[in-house]
């Protein structure tokens, strides 16, 4: 489950992953590594540093090569000397000193940042069973957010139908040798995806040995529609045989919502026909509200007959919960 362990796996399986060093615990194995990377690729421009624990993005951070030469006798040198400049920790608030302490004694990997014109943020959640079965439970489109888009903030599901079929396999590739390694439980396999040419090439970029961002929403869906997810296909299908679809996010958050109760999050959704109808199955279904008049912050699964139609539950929400609490547009 952690950075490290990943990258083992997928080079074990045959899997594609981006290049890279795993297993590192100094800064002087991720200078070296670092070094490495740009020998082997020139043109490279940014790498990605990853503590082996981290999670939602949060370990991460991104090293910016910008005008070294790969070509320079003194590499390692140069980039021992912009690291600090040049390394952006994705997490806020966490210093440079503090980031590489946590490295250190938790140690990670250092590998190519993906580049593409068309790229997505791919994922699948799987599950081992008691008696040893393999499933693939669902594939998303992640939206990320944060530096260099790092950070998870929601998930559209089913993925994308040029490519969902590839990356269920892959997962369920990926499940199987996990099984006979022992594992028991849900985990999330997460992609990124380059559309060329030739079509879609994915890279695994990490498994998550836990219950995710995307765990839940899946979990709502289910338990409102009684449906299942045909990963073959792509599709789900509730009980009454229809497609749904949805978009999920955990990260709704905005300083303006702070001193808004539930009750009143409820009345404005109420007011303006956006709560899930029973019905229809749609509609948007809110959750972590505890957090909302506190925080700001909320989470919310909107759910629709197309991937478009619960995009705009999603986004008409926001709308009317900025227009309520006065955010300037």
């Amino acid at each position: 489950g952690t950075k490290s362990g990943s990258r083992l796996l997928f080079k074990e399986l045959g899997i594609l992953a981006p290049e890279g060093f795993e297993n590192l615990q100094t800064k002087q194995d991720i200078i070296q590594s670092l070094a490495l990377l740009k020998k082997q690729n020139p043109l490279l421009k940014k790498a990605v540093v990853k503590m082996n624990d981290g999670f939602s993005g949060e370990g991460n951070a991104i090293y910016r090569y910008k005008d070294l030469n790969a070509n320079d006798e003194n590499l390692m040198d140069s980039i021992q000397i912009s690291l600090h400049d040049n390394l952006c920790m994705v997490a806020n608030n966490l210093s440079y000193d503090v980031f590489m302490q946590k490295f250190e004694s938790m140690g990670g990997i250092v590998e190519v940042f993906i580049e593409g014109e068309t790229k997505e943020s791919s994922s699948v959640q799987c599950r081992i069973n008691p008696i040893g079965e393999t499933d693939i439970i669902s594939t998303h489109d992640q939206l990320m957010g944060g530096e260099s888009k790092q950070v998870f903030i929601g998930a559209a599901f089913p993925a994308n139908p040029e490519y969902h079929y590839d990356i269920a396999t892959i997962g369920k590739k990926v499940s199987d040798g996990m099984q006979k390694l022992g594992v028991l439980a849900r985990f999330g396999l997460d992609f990124i995806s380059i559309k060329e040419d030739s079509g879609w090439k994915h890279y695994a970029i990490e498994i998550n040995l836990r219950k995710g961002g995307t765990t839940h929403p899946f979990m709502m869906i289910q338990f409102l529609t009684g449906g299942y997810f045909d990963w073959i296909k792509g599709v789900y299908i509730t009980l009454n045989n229809q497609e749904r679809c949805y978009f999920a996010s955990d990260n709704v958050v905005n300083e303006k919502y702070i001193g808004l109760t539930p009750h009143d999050l409820i009345d404005i959704a109420m007011c303006n026909n956006l709560l899930y109808d029973v019905s229809k199955q749609t509609g948007v279904v809110f959750h972590m509200i505890g957090a909302l008049s506190q925080y700001g912050k909320l989470g919310m699964v909107c759910i629709g007959n197309t991937i478009e139609e619960a995009k705009g539950f999603y986004d008409k929400t926001v709308l009317v919960l900025n227009k309520e609490c006065g955010v300037l547009e």
